[in-house]
């Protein structure tokens, strides 16, 4: 997998509808819901499914029984409050297949509000996996717990959302939390023939007009391109404001966290308004780790990278216009950055080097702290608007370190 983490330690199997996806004692995992109450609606086969789903009405539980279903067409949430849930909180046994789906996209949403979906897996098919249709209205939808796996184009897809009475209808307030994203291997041509960046069209997450959003908890793994240039595991674009990405894990994926891209359209002038990007780990990203690109007000923070054979020297990569962005306290274990910008840019409390040596399990994405560096510890610059706690949730002490994980309060 281009030199970093090989997914063949990570056999992923399907057996009896039941995945073995990468797991590691350290990644986040997500407490467990309440049990349904209400309207409970219980489904065991592909036709049941379906059919609760489109017949759904507002406020609905759709409890989906532990079982492989392989998915023979598209199907579109569209009711208020509904909650599509694996009944057994094990997302793994729970298995939404579109391999012989005569569609390009899995599962959709539109037209609605406060809609939940956890507690299972979506996999293979060619397009988009979550397909939020935004511009249509959709608002406050969770996708909590969920494997994303083998989508060749976008595992959450929130589309353009027209001018015409876009403030109101752009999706605000939704939440992916504890998910995992990951592919077995690089895309090829073979499952997109039609990709227009010849096999590197493809991301983890792809959102445009969001707000209020918040993206975290997750990890993701193996979200490359053919030739390894593909999109952010996290992209923001087109107009995002005030969204949250915090406390996630990525591993070889060809761009970490993506605020923003050379293309502007539609009359955007900024990608990202008063976005942040705080305590996430990021493990060799060799087109960027964290990249900004016509932004405003945004903040990039605490946020540990970790790639000392960088090809590119993109640990951190500022392009074009960024008025008031401040990156701080990030630690950056490797050869260089890139600020591309010509605007004035708070650099403050960065460190820049290669300190493979403090790390956990760095061949594995684990960039905790596991022994003090005087570089690190207690040396992070005073920012006002600095997380108070690390990637694990632990509060930082009144002279906190440098990077995504707080020493002492870890240990």
């Amino acid at each position: 997998m281009g030199g970093g983490l090989c997914l063949v330690l990570w056999l992923c199997c399907l057996c009896r509808g039941a995945l073995t996806p990468p797991s590691q004692d350290w990644f986040p995992k997500a407490p467990a819901l309440p049990p349904a109450e209400g309207d409970v609606v219980r489904v065991a086969t592909v036709e049941e499914l379906i059919r609760a789903v489109e017949q759904a009405t507002p406020g609905q539980t759709i409890l989906v029984a532990e079982g492989h279903y392989l998915m023979p067409r598209y199907i579109e949430i569209r009711a208020d409050r509904l909650t599509l849930r694996g009944a057994s909180g094990r997302r793994e046994r729970v298995v939404l297949d579109g391999a012989r789906s005569m569609h390009g996209e899995l599962l959709g949403v539109r037209s609605c509000s406060d809609v939940t979906i956890a507690d299972l897996t979506i996999e293979n098919i060619r397009f988009n996996g979550f397909k939020i249709n935004s511009d249509s209205n959709v608002q406050r939808l969770t996708i909590r717990n969920c494997i994303i796996h083998n989508i060749w184009q976008r595992g959450v897809k929130g589309v353009k959302v027209p001018e015409e009475n876009r403030q109101t209808i752009r999706p605000k307030g939704c939440r992916v939390q504890y998910c995992l994203f990951y592919n077995d291997r690089p895309k090829q041509l073979s499952d997109d023939p039609a990709d227009i960046a010849q096999g590197n069209y493809i991301a983890g997450i792809d959102v445009m007009y969001a707000k209020d959003w918040v993206i975290s908890d997750n990890v993701f793994v193996g979200i490359q391109g053919r030739t390894f240039e593909g999109r952010g595991a996290i992209f923001l674009w087109f107009d995002a404001q005030d969204c949250l990405i915090e406390r996630n894990i990525i591993i070889d994926c060809d761009i970490g966290i993506q605020l923003g891209n050379a293309h502007r359209a539609d009359g955007v002038e900024r990608h990202c308004v008063r976005c942040a990007a705080r305590n996430n780990f990021i493990t060799r990203a060799p087109e960027a780790g964290i990249v900004t690109t016509y932004t405003k007000d945004c903040r990039v923070l605490h946020n540990t990278i970790h790639d000392p054979r960088t090809p590119k020297g993109r640990l951190l990569r500022t392009v074009f216009d960024n008025d008031g962005l401040i990156v701080a306290n990030n630690l950056l274990s490797g050869p260089a950055t890139s600020n591309e910008s010509g605007s004035q840019i708070q650099f403050a409390g960065n460190l820049l080097w290669d300190v493979s040596s403090v790390f956990a399990d760095p061949a594995h994405g684990d960039l905790h702290l596991a022994k003090p560096s005087p570089e690190i510890v207690d040396k992070a610059a005073a920012i006002s608007e600095a997380p108070d706690a690390d990637i694990d949730g632990h509060k930082r002490d009144a002279r906190p370190d440098i990077g995504a994980d707080e020493l002492a309060a870890s240990r």
